[in-house]
């Protein structure tokens, strides 16, 4: 009869499965020849797209040593303070151990890369990670406090000396992730063979570079589950097809709208789902909608310019639909890229006396690069002579690049953190809609990606008022449309200050909305989800900071307040226009062939 002190059947650890542990072993090996295979075929490389210049290192170094020969104190302040901390904390926890504390303290702000409670209650865990935070706090804090810089290098050296910091977490690494090393021990190592499939699958897709895949990739298919509401593709050139969509009401307002989105990106950004599909919403509202979808550019288009984008894209769609409406004017949205480019065509116009727009909108765009915000750190020498070799080699920027450098502006959430969950817990994607748009990237036409770098983003010709487009000279001073410019809060592709100042710039009647959230989050912002507000200011100021002081905040979607806007400038009520019924022969239903083109490499 068993007594008080006879273990217990749930006392006894698992025995580990020895016959699935050896075959474990084996796919392993199987894999790691695999992943040698595929290491082998990798790209040819261009250092100068893999990381700033090395004389940005050296002006750092040079700074700090300079900081150290003026400022000798300061620096011995920063390292008896590291110090200190560090011995303190050691020896707190050599006390507690010794007191048999196995709950650390712990007073650091959350992190969601240390939500495991591991990171906690485990004093080796908690050590290495309170180590770890208090080792980027001092190297923030040098770098930070760093003299002899100017402002966009310091911003520079800030950036990458965080992309090192983060890279180096302790949940980066197998040995120092308690989650992943859990996971293999209940897993007996199935966890680590499904890491290292993902891993391989990833670089083999890459050609030996490594892209982590962050959705599903079978999950959704264009027009089947995702971009599916109804309209046709009613014109296309070379560079774009145009889809009318089909009319939600009975009656419509007169004045038909086109929506321009990024070619740097599809335009199902606007149409994932039903509930959350602007596209869907503004056919609701009564407006005849177009949207351009634009082609994803091979060596074929290399010669597409900002010329070619205006002409034979923004200025060639906008006649499209006036001969297919039979109106004389239209409204226009341009989102980010297509924004900025927007700006252009409406000084264009404007200098050639072409009224043709009504009133236009801007989502997240800019048309002063003075103050570009975090993407600047790009928009230096060593990376625009990477970018240039690069183009004049393929004819095409290869949206691999484009899709790498967005996603190291957030590099814990579409780098490290997708890594982990992939390659160390042996996660599958998961079907997300928003991850499967953002995979689903774009080339960017060689003379596109020269002129709209060199001469927007770095020489600022827009806002200076010297760019030239078509043979004419352009001046944001000279737009008199009416324009509603709606920027997001914590946007780190355009930063809202830029996108206010570019606006200010222009000469006619101006609104302003600024969205809480981010580049993405703040414009798709249903009005159902009641998740983002926003605020406005009705008051004229040149300064945003003080705009935004005295603005007022709106619980809500910006939505409902831009279709009024809107709908004011679009005409009076017609009969709902449907698609072909113009006499305009159909090419194809929406969402297209151009959208589904993969990107070609």
């Amino acid at each position: 009869m068993p007594t008080d002190n006879t273990p217990k059947d749930t006392d006894v650890p698992a025995k580990p499965d020895i016959e699935k542990l050896n075959r474990n072993i084996a796919r392993i090996e199987e894999l790691t020849k695999r992943l040698v295979g595929a290491l082998a075929r990798q790209r040819e490389g261009n250092p100068s797209l893999d990381g700033p210049g090395q004389d940005l290192y050296v002006k750092a170094a040079g700074a700090y040593l300079a900081e150290m020969m003026t400022h000798p104190s300061r620096i011995f302040e920063q390292q008896v303070s590291y110090w200190g901390k560090s011995l303190k904390h050691w020896i707190e926890v050599q006390e507690n151990l010794a007191q048999g504390k196995i709950l650390p303290p712990d007073n650091t702000a959350p992190d969601k890369r240390f939500r495991s409670q591991m990171w906690q209650a485990h004093p080796w865990f908690n050590f290495i990670k309170q180590q770890y935070l208090m080792s980027a706090e001092a190297i923030t804090q040098a770098v930070d406090t760093l003299e002899g810089l100017d402002p966009r290098e310091r911003q520079r050296v800030s950036f990458f000396t965080r992309q090192i910091v983060d890279l180096m977490s302790p949940a980066n690494f197998l040995a120092s992730n308690p989650d992943a090393l859990q996971k293999a021990l209940e897993t007996d190592g199935q966890s680590l063979v499904d890491g290292l499939e993902n891993l391989v699958r990833d670089i083999e897709a890459h050609d030996g570079a490594l892209a982590v895949t962050l959705c599903d990739p079978d999950a959704f298919e264009v027009g089947r589950n995702i971009a599916t509401t109804e309209g046709a593709v009613v014109y296309q050139n070379r560079l774009f097809q145009l889809i009318q969509y089909a009319p939600r009401t009975e009656k419509v307002h007169k004045t038909p709208l086109i929506i321009f989105p990024p070619w740097i990106n599809k335009y199902y950004i606007l149409d994932l789902r039903p509930d959350n599909s602007l596209i869907r919403w503004i056919t609701e509202q009564g407006f005849t909608l177009f949207v351009v979808s634009w082609v994803n550019p091979d060596a074929s288009l290399r010669d597409a310019g900002i010329d070619a984008y205006v002409e034979e894209g923004f200025l060639t769609a906008i006649e499209q639909v006036k001969e297919i409406t039979g109106e004389d004017r239209v409204n226009t949205v341009g989102y980010c890229i297509a924004g900025t480019m927007q700006s252009v065509m409406l000084a264009y116009m404007a200098r050639k006396g072409d009224r043709s727009v009504r009133a236009a909108t801007f989502f997240t765009a800019l048309a002063d690069f003075e103050d570009p915000g975090e993407v600047g750190v790009f928009l230096a020498d060593d990376f625009l002579s990477g970018i240039d070799a690069e183009v004049a080699r393929r004819g095409f920027l290869p949206a691999f690049y484009l899709q790498r450098t967005f996603s190291y502006l957030r590099a814990n959430d579409l780098v490290y953190g997708p890594a982990i969950r992939s390659y160390m817990m042996g996660e599958a994607p998961p079907a997300f809609d928003l991850l499967y748009w953002n995979g689903d990237s774009t080339n960017l036409a060689e003379a596109m990606a020269k002129e709209y770098l060199h001469r927007l983003c770095v020489e600022n010709e827009l806002s200076r008022g010297c760019f030239t487009v078509l043979g004419e000279n352009v001046n944001l001073h000279d737009i008199k449309t009416p324009i509603c410019a709606i920027a997001c809060e914590t946007d780190h592709i355009a930063k809202w200050q830029s996108s206010f100042v570019g606006l200010n710039k222009f000469g006619g009647d101006k609104t302003f909305i600024l969205s809480e959230s981010g580049h993405i989050a703040g414009i798709v912002n249903p009005p159902s989800k009641n998740k983002y507000g926003h605020y406005t200011n009705d008051t004229r100021m040149k300064d945003p900071d003080s705009w935004k002081a005295e603005a007022s905040f709106h619980h809500g979607s910006w939505w409902p307040r831009w279709k009024t806007w809107l709908a004011r400038r679009s005409g009076k009520m017609v009969p709902a226009r449907i698609p072909g019924d113009s006499g305009r022969k159909i090419i194809e239903a929406a969402p297209g062939s151009y959208v589904r083109r993969k990107a070609p490499d």
